[in-house]
């Protein structure tokens, strides 16, 4: 006898294969471990002779449903496993066109810097925005492409001054011959910053001679630039750090022996504040000290206090090097004012006995010492006024008493001088 089944919702998979009923063709049943890869269409039911039914006892079939569940869940992991594979794959292929994009840009600029993109103001930016003469090209103006760009017309133009300082050494083409989209060949990167500056200033004539300073020192003029352009931060760094300060201390000296206002400005400042006054004529008075020892060693002469000036003795000259020595030994940190007070007593005491010691320099001396009060007496009474004196109530006695007594005085010098010449 023939029995025909008619399809149901169980697919074969699931059925298992003792269930006669109809068969699609090969191609679309699946394998005993596989997952159906589409939908199984029905055909028209065949009639066939089935063979003899295996049993169909209960643990049968827990059995092979526990074998169709474990070989679907290994379908899934090894649909799992091989998803970051195919990730990889991806990896490994062509790059997304946006990466390649951005990686060709950033070579672009590593290899020539900021003349990427000042090739760009070049070629598009004309004052004004009209074309150059014999091309059709319409360029636009700094303020069109600002907007354009999303920035300030200031930046396009430092960029436009740098392209156009840069040909006419003849580093690139002038603006002329350059057309919108126009790409030619650039200079390296290192070339860039010699002719761009971030800052509005570095093209005003202070800014150019802050640039050829900063260059002379080797440094970048960026870098002076900006400080020169925030002299809040500079006060706040000399004020905080004593390195900053020694710097800027030298820098003014250096400056101050080529501007004699400056120089003004500086006494000006420091009279007027009673500590720095005080130092000043402290160090002034250290600084004297010493060069009356160094005078000594390196002219090998020496000053006597009547003013002369005559050959220093052997021992004389050999004490001064000595405590030269000293002195150009001392630290910048050191306190020089007690060493260089040390050197010079030593050293006048030694040029006044060497006065003492030499007869004819002794007499000369004396003679030189009376002719400068001589001389200064004489000044001080020529500016004696009787006009004034004379009056209203300007007039005591004191003053006829004190000349009377200076009369006297003047009248025994004659006297003595007298004498002297006569006995000489």
């Amino acid at each position: 006898m023939t029995i025909a089944f008619t399809p149901s919702d169980t697919t074969p998979a699931e059925a298992g294969p003792a269930v006669p009923g109809p068969v699609a063709p090969e191609s679309a049943v699946p394998g005993p471990s596989e997952e159906p890869t589409g939908p199984v269409m029905a055909e028209e039911p065949e009639f066939w002779e089935p063979s003899a039914p295996e049993p169909r006892d209960a643990q049968g079939a827990e059995d092979r449903e526990e074998e169709q569940d474990a070989d679907r869940t290994s379908a899934q992991e090894a649909q799992a496993d091989q998803e970051p594979e195919q990730d990889a794959d991806r990896d490994a292929g062509e790059p997304d066109p946006v990466v390649v994009r951005d990686a060709r840009d950033f070579g672009v600029y590593a290899r020539t810097g900021g003349w990427a993109f000042a090739l760009k103001v070049a070629r598009s930016v004309r004052p004004g925005g009209q074309a150059a003469e014999g091309t059709a090209a319409a360029k636009v103006s700094a303020k069109a492409f600002a907007e354009l760009a999303g920035c300030s017309p200031e930046r396009v133009m430092r960029y436009y001054k740098a392209w156009d300082m840069a040909a006419d050494d003849g580093l690139v083409p002038q603006f002329e011959v350059l057309v919108p989209g126009e790409d030619v060949e650039l200079p390296d990167a290192d070339v860039w910053i010699s002719y761009y500056s971030s800052r509005n200033g570095a093209t005003s004539v202070r800014g150019q001679a802050i640039g050829a300073a900063a260059e002379a020192e080797g440094i970048r003029p960026t870098k002076a630039l900006e400080v020169a352009e925030n002299p809040t931060a500079l006060r706040a760094a000399i004020l905080a750090d004593p390195g900053t300060a020694e710097a800027a201390r030298g820098a003014l000296l250096d400056r101050m022996k080529e501007d004699p206002a400056l120089q003004t400005e500086m006494a000006r400042a420091i009279a007027r504040t009673g500590d720095l006054k005080k130092a000043v004529a402290s160090e002034a008075k250290a600084a004297d000290r010493i060069g009356y020892v160094r005078q000594i060693v390196e002219n090998g002469q020496i000053k006597t206090p009547a003013g002369q000036t005559v050959e220093a003795p052997p021992e004389l000259r050999a004490e001064a090097e000595r405590h030269l020595s000293l002195l150009d030994e001392l630290d910048d940190s050191e306190e020089a004012g007690e060493w260089a007070g040390e050197a010079y007593d030593a050293v006048k005491g030694l040029v006044a006995k060497a006065v003492e010691e030499d007869p004819a320099l002794r007499v000369q001396e004396r003679r030189t010492k009376f002719y400068s009060s001589l001389q200064k007496a004489t000044k001080v009474f020529e500016e004696l006024t009787l006009d004034e004196v004379l009056e209203e109530e300007v007039f005591e006695d004191d003053m006829l008493q004190r000349l009377e007594a200076l009369q006297e005085a003047i009248g025994s010098c004659i006297s003595a001088l007298r004498r002297a010449s006569t006995t000489s």
